[in-house]
């Protein structure tokens, strides 16, 4: 398992693998808890699926972007430790699932062989960084937001600040006001903009704060009209620090930034950042854009020679697949893929399709779906003929037909009922009996197979939340249907009206009746959403009222879309939050480590990696000591104030100071090496006090 050592370059990383190499040999041998082990691999991007035994791994591609040799690296590693499957996930990352927690290690150093990561991609972490698609192609665009989209990738990937906040952290980076990459649904969302500052344009973002998903949707709150973008980096780093600090630990539910910005408010939260502010490493921090900037190499300038057979047909797909570039003679082709899954040999084939034919990069889309970049005018013949043979060539990209799905119950824990069933079934519904909407793109449709709204269900004109239904002693598969969601643009959106639940199997009944009124009621041109406001949600519910009947149910309606036996709600432990249930002995062995990585990072002199890691190590072993007692560790604010009440101001442990000013000064004082220094024997002379205190205890 270990041969994979001398395979790797970066020193940093095969120390990582190692680690994770290390921790699942500790977790077989049962010294370390299922939960602490299930934090870090999660961290690793190794996520338990809903089959016993094997895991899903998630492959961080930060906007989506890969090469030829990447996809070549994915596809061989999808066959040699998976089943050859890919799945695009809505964050532009790749899945692979049945992968055996032994090969995890070797299966991370492969793909590291051409700079693909698994690190942070699942857990209490900064998730993969997401953008437009379009970025730096778009015509509308005031510049390209990719290059500030992989800075802040590569400043927060292993950062201490962001390793184990309350729950995940998520941010997009949209390349127009059009917000494609959905800012007002992420916990920071950034939209290009420029602005003339004496005389010069300058490149900045309009940024939202807050924003998400799940059972309880929030808009997110717009805190710059527009940051300069050398800003960009110290800003998150305030949020992150301050999220990390007040963010809620114990209650999952409560634990996402967008319920610690409603409870405090945004004033407060702002005030908190600027506190943080002399911490930083970096005041400004300028982002090299260069590297994006070059003009697209081509392999080749000879055209092959095709035939297209159906004119009409490529006439077609160029209406609703290839977009115009800004490149003069440059062009993008939108490939749908089927609920985000294709199969390696595909991938292959395409890999060398835009390797030899292209500019050798593809995105994955927001959406599920591919975007090749760079395609030359006189080549889209050539393409349309290639994307025929691999069944690439579908028409819809980003329509009405293309639908978004979560996995569901085919592999989640977390999956009420089937999400790609159902898609599939609304997908053929809408290829047979609506063809002219092929080429909508002003109507979504976005499934999820629970209330997480991985699917994004909840934002989409026509969503579907997986559900079930009590019918006598039985259980038949649901849905819950919502209307009335959508992107407005320039960081505004809307969330869906929840209707009704809905037997699973009248889910295309539900489509056609939607369908069917709206090319009855609607006015001229008039925009979905516009039509929805003027009949109301009470004229929605009535329409689709009688659909809620469960009187009548036959013995079909019992078998959920895609399945041959009658439905069993089967819900495991989720997962997406990497929940923790510390143990004292844990929370002290952890606190060794992290001053461990604190000492490391000083004799590297990144003295601002050394005192968040020495503030981490003192605040859990702070921790340790409070769970002892059985008191409250919701917050590590909240750990500082109690260690304060119950431990020393009764004397029982002895301070020069108050714990909450031990503490503040890393917030107090710049991240110099004189203050980095201190700091870490501080941390360790208190780790050692407690422990003292500890056994003492114990021993009595």
């Amino acid at each position: 398992m270990q041969s994979f050592r001398s395979e790797i370059e970066n020193p940093i990383v095969e120390k990582d693998i190692l680690e994770l190499e290390r921790k699942i040999q500790l977790f077989k041998e049962g010294k370390i808890d299922e939960e602490r082990f299930r934090s870090l691999r999660l961290a690793r991007g190794v996520y338990g699926q809903r089959q016993l035994g094997v895991q899903m791994i998630r492959i961080k591609l930060p906007y989506g972007k890969v090469s030829s040799e990447q996809l070549h690296r994915i596809a061989n590693v999808s066959d040699e430790y998976s089943r050859g499957r890919l799945h695009i996930t809505t964050r532009q990352d790749i899945q692979i699932h049945h992968v055996s927690l032994d090969r995890t290690p070797e299966l991370w150093a492969q793909l590291e062989k051409d700079d693909i990561t698994l690190r942070e991609a699942c857990g209490n972490a900064v998730r993969n960084v997401t953008a437009s698609e379009t970025a730096g192609i778009d015509i509308n665009e005031p510049f390209d937001v990719s290059p500030y989209a992989h800075a802040t990738f590569q400043f927060f990937l292993r950062n201490p600040i962001c390793q184990e906040m309350g729950r995940k952290f998520k941010m997009s980076f949209s390349a127009t006001d059009d917000d494609t990459a959905l800012s007002f649904m992420h916990d920071l969302g950034f939209i290009a903009k420029t602005k003339t500052i004496n005389k010069k344009e300058v490149k900045g973002f309009k940024v939202l704060l807050a924003g998400g998903l799940g059972s309880q949707p929030r808009h997110a709150d717009v805190i710059y009209e527009f940051l300069e973008a050398d800003l960009l980096i110290p800003t998150i780093e305030g949020v992150l620090r301050v999220f990390d600090r007040y963010g809620e630990r114990s209650k999952r539910a409560k634990a996402r930034l967008k319920f610690l910005v409603k409870d405090l408010g945004v004033n407060e939260f702002l005030t908190l950042i600027e506190t943080e502010r002399k911490a930083l490493a970096y005041q400004s921090y300028p982002i090299d854009t260069s590297k994006f900037e070059e003009e697209p190499v081509f392999k080749t300038n000879d055209i092959p020679s095709v035939t297209i057979l159906n004119q009409k047909a490529y006439q077609e797909w160029k209406e609703t697949n290839v977009i115009k570039q800004k490149q003069e003679g440059l062009y993008a082709i939108g490939i749908k893929v089927h609920l985000g899954d294709f199969y390696t040999d595909k991938a292959r084939l395409l890999a060398d399709l835009i390797k030899k034919y292209a500019a050798n990069e593809l995105r994955f889309t927001l959406r599920q779906n591919i975007l090749i970049r760079h395609v030359r005018e006189a080549f889209l013949p050539f393409f349309y003929t290639e994307l025929q043979k691999l069944g690439f060539a579908e028409i819809g990209y980003n329509s009405l037909s293309d639908i978004t799905a979560c996995p569901g119950t085919d592999t989640c824990n977390l999956g009420i009922s089937s999400s790609t069933g159902i898609a599939a079934e609304l997908e053929r519904v809408l290829k047979t009996e609506y063809p002219k909407y092929s080429n909508n793109k002003d109507i979504t449709i976005k499934i999820s197979g629970c209330m997480n709204a991985c699917g994004q269900h909840n934002m989409a004109h026509i969503g579907f939340q997986g559900m079930s239904i009590k019918v006598g002693n039985l259980l038949a598969p649901a849905l819950q249907v919502l209307i009335g969601g959508g992107i407005l643009g320039n960081g505004k959106g809307r969330f869906s009206d929840k209707l009704i639940k809905i037997p699973s199997k009248k889910g295309p009944e539900a489509l056609r009746i939607l369908l069917n009124d709206f090319e009855k009621n609607q006015k001229i041109k008039e925009p979905y959403l516009d039509y929805y406001d003027r009949l109301g949600k009470t004229y929605f519910y009535d329409l689709l009222k009688h659909l809620s009947d469960i009187t009548n149910l036959k013995e079909d309606d019992f078998i959920d879309w895609g399945h041959d036996q009658n439905y069993i709600k089967a819900i495991g432990v989720g997962e997406c939050a990497g929940v923790v249930i510390d143990l004292i002995a844990t929370l002290l062995f952890e606190s060794e480590e992290k001053l461990d990585n604190a000492t490391e990072a000083c004799n590297e002199k990144q003295w601002s990696n050394s005192i968040y890691f020495s503030y981490t190590a003192i605040i859990n072993t702070a921790k340790a000591l409070l769970t002892a007692e059985e008191e409250k560790t919701n917050t590590q604010a909240g750990i500082i104030t109690n260690f304060d009440t119950v431990f020393v101001a009764t004397k029982k442990i002895d301070l020069p100071v108050s714990f909450s000013d031990f503490v503040y000064q890393i917030n107090k004082n710049e991240p110099t090496e004189t203050f980095a220094k201190k700091y870490l024997q501080e941390a360790k002379d208190f780790y050692k006090t407690i422990d003292a205190y500890r056994k003492a205890t114990i021993e009595k």
